[in-house]
């Protein structure tokens, strides 16, 4: 579909020339002979660009150039000019004028704006687009009871400033959470920074969090700002505290009450304004009973609690939540949709899913891939009754593990093989791999390296 031009311009030479010019490359024009036609002319059709000549008798451009931004602010306006000074082309620019362009016009000149123009404007309508389906992504799939009073509590939460502990099993989706309430919230224009304090080691917590000064060890050959310092203005979540060390969970303590934290290797106090949103998947007054969590932090953490349902607490979202899988796998693959039938929703439904949603999640992806026709049946489900048949990867069996002598050796064997499992899926491409398995790319390169794995595919 052709774009639509609408040219503003007191000499009827200039339209005619304009329109000529525009149509010979395929754009529809229409023309206004003042400020007051154009104001009509806009009510009427609603153009793609403006091409707005500055002096006109009666409305002159600039008062046209106001009155058309405040009734489409989103318009785009291209200012003409026979006469231009900088004061003009500033207060042009000032009341939103995308470009200023002076007479006699060069045909390369006129093409060369109405062509950034218009490309300025479908990056701007892309990147609504892109807003919006993000926003999509923080909403909290599932109308059962436990979700709506879920969303409610966010929506009361969301506002303020408050912190937040989020409390749920492995894979109920305890990030949306906390990433539904940033979006909500009035931070939400400013970063959302995630970290996983089970997957950072001990030595390594304290520079990913509050970042280093050069010289502090070995290897810092310059300053580096640790997540608090991304996170200002904006929303930090502490995925797993549960696992953060008692000497890291006494820094954090003192940023939650005074604001302010030093780098490892520094001096100077840093003043950071940050949300805490936490997370964790254990039992934190067992925690604190043991010595291993720090009884005021927890009250500090602890404001608003959250509790995430699991998914056989809501199995009625089964339903909603494959058709959101689906939706989301060919919306990144770019290909023709499938469809279960009812009875192999129903078969999914009658599943414990142990792993919660983010196991529903991986076997629909698994379905969708194996699954060569457009209708998905029981028959494309994969077994989920965690019988002995299928092996635990391709490269380890569950007899082989058990033939292990010890715990160590058979944690270690499989974690080396789904490492390369992963590794293989991902093309041995470690950033990504890094990202889909959530752990942090330095760990999994430590990990690459005490394994012995080959990444030089």
């Amino acid at each position: 579909m052709s774009k639509t031009i609408l040219v503003v311009d007191d000499e009827k030479d200039i339209r005619i020339s304009l329109t000529g010019i525009l149509e010979d490359e395929g754009y529809q024009v229409v023309t206004a002979a003042s400020g007051v036609e154009a104001l009509e002319k806009l009510r009427e059709d609603l153009p793609d660009l403006v091409l707005l000549d500055i002096w006109m008798p009666g409305m002159d451009g600039l008062q046209a150039l106001e009155k058309i931004k405040s009734l489409l602010p989103h318009i785009t306006v291209i200012m003409i000019s026979g006469h231009g000074t900088i004061e003009t082309a500033v207060r042009a620019t000032k009341l939103g004028a995308f470009d200023f362009i002076e007479k006699p016009l060069s045909l390369d000149k006129v093409l060369i704006a109405v062509t950034n123009a218009l490309r300025m404007k479908d990056l701007y309508t892309e990147n609504e687009e892109l807003k919006r389906v993000a926003g999509n992504e923080h909403e909290l799939i599932g109308d059962t009871a436990v979700m709506a009073a879920l969303r409610e509590q966010i929506m009361r939460v969301a506002p303020t400033n408050a912190s937040v502990l989020v409390n749920g099993a492995n894979g109920t989706g305890k990030e949306l959470v906390a990433r539904s309430i940033h979006y909500y919230s009035q931070r939400h224009d400013k970063s959302f920074v995630a970290i996983n304090c089970a997957a950072i080691p001990e030595e390594l917590i304290e520079s990913e969090l509050f970042g280093y000064e050069k010289g502090a060890f070995t290897g810092a050959l310059a300053q580096r700002k640790g997540k608090f310092d991304l996170a200002d203005g904006g929303t930090l979540f502490l995925d797993e505290i549960g696992d953060m060390s008692l000497k890291t969970q006494a820094k954090v303590l003192r940023i939650l009450q005074e604001r302010c934290f030093e780098r490892v290797g520094g001096t100077r106090l840093v003043t950071v304004d940050v949300r805490i949103i936490a997370a964790t998947n254990k039992n934190l007054d067992e925690e604190i009973r043991l010595g291993r969590f720090r009884e005021d932090l927890y009250y500090r953490l602890n404001v608003v609690p959250f509790r995430v349902p699991t998914l056989r607490e809501r199995a009625d979202d089964i339903p909603m939540l494959v058709q959101h899988f689906i939706n989301l796998f060919y919306r990144k693959e770019g290909r023709e949709p499938k469809q279960l039938v009812p009875e192999a929703l129903s078969a999914l439904q009658q599943y414990h899913w142990p792993g919660n949603v983010r196991e529903l999640k991986n076997i629909i992806e698994r379905i969708l891939i194996m699954t060569p026709g457009r209708t998905i049946t029981c028959n494309d489900i994969p077994d989920l009754s965690g019988g002995h048949a299928e092996p635990l990867l391709p490269g380890i069996s569950i007899e082989g593990a058990l033939a292990m002598s010890t715990l160590r050796e058979a944690r270690e064997e499989f974690e080396r093989e789904f490492l390369v499992q992963k590794l293989v899926e991902n093309d041995w491409n470690i950033s990504r791999t890094a990202e889909i398995i959530e752990l942090e790319r330095s760990n999994l390169h430590r990990k690459i390296k005490s394994y012995g794995i080959d990444v030089r595919k």
